[in-house]
């Protein structure tokens, strides 16, 4: 390819119009793309080794080739905007930002695995982010900038599973978000017996990559990040740093640059104990502060870099309250169609809840570490993964602090926000909560009678 460089700014560089977007070389890249074959686009995508930015770091190349080759007729591109990982604002960030990037590359994507339609998954609640590509599908469409695909935007609940690709299917199809068995590539949108449609789901960011690929060339993105990881990603850091808020930085940077360059350091002076990367992975604590953040060495370090949003817990933090306010946001996120949610992320948040509140005994501690081992047995989806990984994790870090709520009350009472964000206010730097998922001591109450060890929430 023989690509126009210098065009387009950074993915989260405000953009307020079409005609703004064009003076910054927006349109390049599916121009550059339509002047190609599609194998040539896919190809440039590998060469410039892209990889998705929503949790799991899969090639895009790879996931558009494999959609691409299969024997059905009809295929289609979907763009994940359901963003609901704990921790995590970069999605809704860019498309505030930067409507005209994501559609752009949706488009691009249609036109590399063969799809003349699209869709855009977003939940029903983010009405900033739908007003925005409203908008920007709207002008995109009557400019005629989006090549030969459709583009139809389709809004979806809150639940934190509608992220889920297989999930997203089943709500485009006009029904719940509950993961199917098999994956989009094998089994798409509107699958029948005889036509199984393959799709590629690709997340906002991954797709916001796209133009930029096309437009500067493969070279030019492999120039930042690492070899393995190259080019940016968009970071999220919240919890107890001076600076919370969302960055955009190549891949590779120590964390430490991340949290203590960039973020501020710790908020109160104090140090950090234990970084979360949301409800996918497991937890790092002081001594995994240099590990660079990039797909390989965050694996290797016994976590991962996910959705690349981190929440921060300094020294004041109780580690059973912190491990057990995202084990039970997963418990009451799960859809629970498999027992590896049934009989695992339920009974882990419970026997938690009662350790945290200095009612739990030996038999509790014994629970958690075992269905934390076993969880994630026969599942649909990764939510029993993330469960057994980030408990696991905690009680290898801080076994001593879960050893000691047994039969006693908590030492570091605080009450813990689970960082499910209902908005990021840019100006003030800070993030609103989702008050429903707040472990929140002064509800809980405490049974009486024969039933003394039973608790429950008011």
């Amino acid at each position: 390819m023989n690509p126009r460089t210098g065009c387009i700014l950074p993915l989260t560089e405000p953009v307020d119009s079409l005609g703004d977007y064009l003076d910054r070389g927006g349109g390049e890249g599916l121009a550059t793309a339509l002047r190609h074959e599609p194998e040539e686009v896919i190809a440039e995508v590998r060469t410039a080794g892209l990889r998705g930015r929503g949790g799991a770091g899969y090639p895009t190349a790879d996931k558009w080739a494999s959609v691409r080759a299969s024997g059905g007729p009809t295929r289609y591109v979907v763009c994940n905007a359901a963003e609901g990982e704990p921790g995590t604002f970069k999605d809704r960030f860019i498309l505030r930002r930067n409507p005209y990037l994501v559609l752009e590359g949706t488009a691009i994507a249609a036109y590399a695995v063969g799809a003349s339609r699209a869709f855009v998954v977003i939940k029903r609640r983010y009405e900033q982010e739908i007003a925005r590509l409203q908008g920007a599908l709207a002008e995109l469409t009557e400019a005629g900038l989006l090549g030969p695909v459709t583009v139809q935007l389709v809004l979806g609940p809150d639940e934190y599973l509608f992220g889920e690709e297989k999930a997203a299917l089943e709500v485009i199809e006009g029904g719940e978000p509950l993961p199917r068995i098999f994956p989009p590539y094998r089994l798409g949108v509107f699958a029948k017996r005889d036509a199984c449609n393959p799709t590629a789901v690709n997340n906002v960011e991954t797709l916001a990559h796209v133009p930029t690929i096309l437009c500067n060339g493969a070279g030019w993105f492999r120039s930042s990040g690492t070899d393995t990881s190259p080019g940016s990603t968009v970071f999220t850091v919240s919890g107890d740093v001076r600076s919370p808020g969302v960055y955009e930085l190549p891949f590779g940077l120590p964390m430490r640059v991340l949290l203590d360059l960039v973020a501020g350091g710790p908020a109160n002076g104090g140090r950090i104990k234990a970084v979360v990367p949301g409800a996918s992975a497991g937890l790092l604590t002081e001594g995994g502060l240099d590990t660079a953040l990039d797909f390989e060495s965050m694996r290797a370090a016994g976590s991962g870099l996910g959705s690349a949003g981190f929440v921060v817990y300094d020294d004041s933090t109780c580690m059973v309250a912190a491990t057990l306010t995202f084990a039970r946001f997963l418990a009451v996120e799960s859809c629970g169609q498999c027992p590896a949610c049934k009989h695992g992320t339920a009974e882990i948040a419970e026997a938690l809840e009662r350790l945290e509140r200095g009612l739990g005994s030996e038999k509790d501690l014994d629970t958690v570490r075992q269905k934390s081992g076993t969880v994630t047995s026969g599942s649909r989806c990764a939510l029993p993964l993330g469960a057994e990984a980030l408990v696991g994790s905690a009680l290898a870090a801080f076994g001593d602090e879960f050893t000691a709520h047994v039969g006693r009350p908590c030492p570091l009472p605080r009450d813990l926000p689970v960082p499910k964000f209902v908005d990021f206010d840019d100006v003030t730097g800070r993030f609103h909560y989702d008050e429903r998922y707040r472990l929140k001591r002064s509800d809980w109450t405490y049974a009486a009678g024969p039933e003394a060890g039973a608790v429950r929430s008011a």
